[in-house]
């Protein structure tokens, strides 16, 4: 993976936003921006997504991204554009990265030997997101603060009325 940034040229901005992310807002092509975690690694951010894990539409058969990183402040800090490269299983990159990425993920249900097997067996994505083109930063960044609408989702269960102990009259 090494040989892959050796042509990579990147602004320090980028550089420190990416070494301190543990959330980044990217958003694919055609699709809304989504909040996931990630990990900086390699001068990249890894992002793994699948059955059991994040959702992340879109991303594992993407091929460019936008991707969004805060500051200190918790603000919106740079957006830049990102080439997304899916590290397959059985590959001498997944077995660099995916053991990595599994030691750094929060909650992790096993240990990581288990949970990489399981990545791997599920069809889980682990896609690299690497800088590519010019990034926007400082007064460029929109104004605004982007907020969209719910999504409409389904009801996780029906409501039911409230149980009483005795009958309540009304008045």
């Amino acid at each position: 993976m090494t040989d892959e940034l050796a042509g990579r040229s990147t602004t320090p901005l980028v550089d420190e936003a990416m070494k301190k992310a543990a959330v980044a807002w990217v958003n694919v092509p055609g699709g809304p921006a989504y909040a996931v975690w990630c990990l900086p690694l390699e001068g990249a951010l890894f992002v793994v997504s699948g059955p059991g894990e994040q959702r992340a539409p879109g991303l594992a058969d993407a091929d460019r991204a936008e991707v969004t990183l805060r500051g200190d402040h918790g603000g919106r800090i740079v957006t830049w554009p990102a080439r997304v490269t899916r590290v397959r299983p059985g590959t001498d990159a997944w077995e660099t990265a995916a053991p990595l990425v599994a030691a750094k993920r929060l909650n992790a249900p096993g240990p990581t030997a288990d949970l990489v097997a399981r990545w791997a067996a599920e069809g889980c994505a682990l896609s690299r997101l690497s800088p590519e083109g010019e990034p926007v930063a400082g007064d460029a960044l929109p104004d605004g603060s982007l907020a969209e609408p719910p999504r409409d989702a389904p009801p996780v269960r029906a409501t039911r009325r409230p149980f009483r102990l005795h009958r309540v009259r009304r008045r």
